[in-house]
This record gives structure tokens, sequence and C-alpha cells, in this order.
């Protein structure tokens, strides 16, 4: 295993990450939910993309770019309506709060979810394919990219907990819709201009 390879993939990884709606429902879910359960659900669900972004690599790499802008631009259309409209039915949100079952498996398992689905055949999956094919080292690759992944996703629970004392979780919402929105007209844009 190379770590050379293993920093290349961590570095491009991590900074591809940052403006993904991946952090933004990462910040969200650790506003809401115990940060450790959500932390957990979310390092699984980018075990499992990494893997199959190891496994697949050479084919999601053949994808056309245009269509993943397209289809990407689509989700984040999605997910920001999706925050406008189901998401602000916390009553007002100041205060981290337990899941109404207050179990670990309820809050991991969403968080796996919500995330799993969200990153298939996102930029940094594809991005770790490729990466993969480059470099013929799947482990170092893999491990770069995983804990990119989970640095990236720390940071955004740990600043949703921070970020809910002192601003209410619907300011947080209309903000997160607005920067999906912004994102999907730039991938759009993509798309159509190629």
């Amino acid at each position: 295993m190379s770590l050379t390879v293993a920093a290349i993939t961590f570095g491009i990884v991590f900074l591809s990450e940052l403006p993904d709606k991946t952090a933004l429902a990462s910040l969200m879910l650790g506003a809401k939910y115990r940060a450790s359960y959500v932390f957990a659900g979310i390092a699984a669900a980018f075990a499992l993309q990494v893997g199959i972004a190891l496994v697949a690599g050479h084919l999601l790499s053949l994808l056309p770019h245009r269509w993943v802008e397209g289809v990407t631009g689509l989700l984040f259309l999605a997910g920001a309506a999706m925050l406008l409209f189901h998401g602000g039915d916390d009553e007002d949100g100041h205060a981290a709060k337990e899941p109404s079952a207050n179990s670990f498996w309820k809050v991991a398992g969403a968080s796996f979810v919500v995330v799993a689905i969200a990153e298939f055949g996102d930029l940094t999956q594809i991005m770790t394919a490729n990466l993969a094919a480059k470099y013929a080292d799947p482990l170092a690759v893999g491990i770069g990219a995983w804990l990119a992944l989970c640095a990236v996703a720390g940071i955004a629970i740990l600043g949703g907990q921070k970020l809910l004392k002192h601003v209410p979780m619907k300011m947080i919402i209309r903000v997160a819709a607005g920067i999906m929105v912004l994102m999907a007209g730039f991938s759009i844009f993509q798309a159509i201009t190629g």
C-alpha cells in the first residue's frame, strides 16, 4: 500500500466532498441526533460506497460527464425540496434532540440510508473509482477516500451540534436548501454546456 497514493486520494476527495450534499446531510443529521450514532451510520455508508467505487471503478469512470452532471443537478433540487417541505417540521430546534426511539440502530440506520443513497453515483464516488483505476492500488485509494469522507462528515456533524446552539433549525434548513439550489443550477449548467 502506497502512503503517497492514500494521501493524494485523501486530499482530492476531502476537497471535493466539502461542498457536497452529503456534508449538508451530515450537518443536518448531526444537528438533530446524537453525533456518535450519526457518525457510525455515515462511516458505514461511506465504507459501502468506497467499496462499490473500488469494485466498479472502470465502469463508473466510463459514465458520460454530462449525464452525471444532469443527474447530480436533479438530486440537488430534490434535496432542496425535501429540506424545504419536510425539514421544517421540527419544533423550535434550538437544542439537539434525541430521536423519539432513542436507539442507536434507528439513528445509525437512518444516517446510513440517507448517505448511501446520496453518495451513490456521486462525484466523489466516481472520482474514487477513477483514482483506483489510475493508481492500481485499491487499498491505498480506498483508505484515503474513506478517511477523507469520514473527516468531512465528522466536521459537519460537530458543526451541526455547535451551530444549533446559536441558529434556529429553520434557518439552517433554509440556508442548506439555498446552497443545494445553487449547486443544482451549477450542475445543470455544466450538463447543458458540456
